[in-house]
């Protein structure tokens, strides 16, 4: 993309009402809508859905469209990135989709104790090497920091299309402790994976099955 398209997004954003970008001072300052995104953001007590890393945000679009009674907020530092969805969300006139600009390792000083009800991760960078386990989405340290947003009983995602890093979250899952309550490593191979995990492709995702790669599948809880 070039950067006069990038600065052309930017300066959109800055014009949609369902996107939040502010700076990371601001964030672990004192981030208003911390602890009030449902009431004062989307004007109603409705669940809270993240949607991490989310790219373009197509999956967080998609699942607002069929879940009208929860809100979706899509995660991702690169603005220019899901300035698609967020366009895509004005334009249709949603009202229960918005976009936070920012880093996932500051979650916590975006959303307050227990505000989260789900969270999906799709498609994260596996950071295959062992240098970087710091930055999986999944290691111990994220899934704490996930454990402190999420209700008692929330859930947890995960979309992807490394069989490396479905199989060290459910390795890291099952030495933790967690609830593993549902796991397919192709599921669109596998029978019994839920429709809003084969219904709802990005756009990358597409270009994974065009080229036979199996996308994986976990849904669990942090214990």
């Amino acid at each position: 993309m070039g950067s006069k398209n990038k600065l052309k997004r930017f300066r959109e954003n800055e014009t949609f009402g369902n996107v939040f970008q502010p700076t990371r001072e601001d964030m672990i300052e004192n981030l208003p809508q911390k602890g009030k995104w449902a009431k004062e953001v989307f004007q109603n007590d409705n669940p809270i859905v993240l949607e991490l890393g989310c790219g373009k945000g197509e999956y967080t679009v998609e699942l607002a469209k069929r879940f009208p009674e929860k809100n979706f907020i899509g995660i991702d530092i690169k603005g220019a990135r899901f300035w698609r969805g967020a366009k895509t969300a004005v334009e249709s006139g949603m009202t229960n989709v918005a976009f936070l600009r920012t880093q996932i390792e500051l979650i916590e000083y975006a959303f307050a104790q227990g505000e989260v009800s789900e969270i999906w991760i799709t498609f994260p960078d596996p950071q295959i090497k062992y240098k970087r386990t710091k930055h999986r989405l999944t290691n111990s340290e994220f899934l704490k920091r996930y454990k402190n947003i999420l209700t008692a009983d929330g859930i947890m995602n995960l979309k992807t299309d490394s069989e490396f890093m479905h199989g060290y979250t459910l390795g890291l899952l099952h030495g933790e402790g967690h609830e593993v309550l549902y796991a397919n490593h192709h599921i669109y191979k596998n029978e019994g994976a839920p429709a809003v995990v084969t219904e709802i492709q990005t756009f990358y995702e597409s270009q994974y099955l065009e080229e036979n790669k199996p996308i994986t599948y976990i849904q669990f809880r942090i214990k």
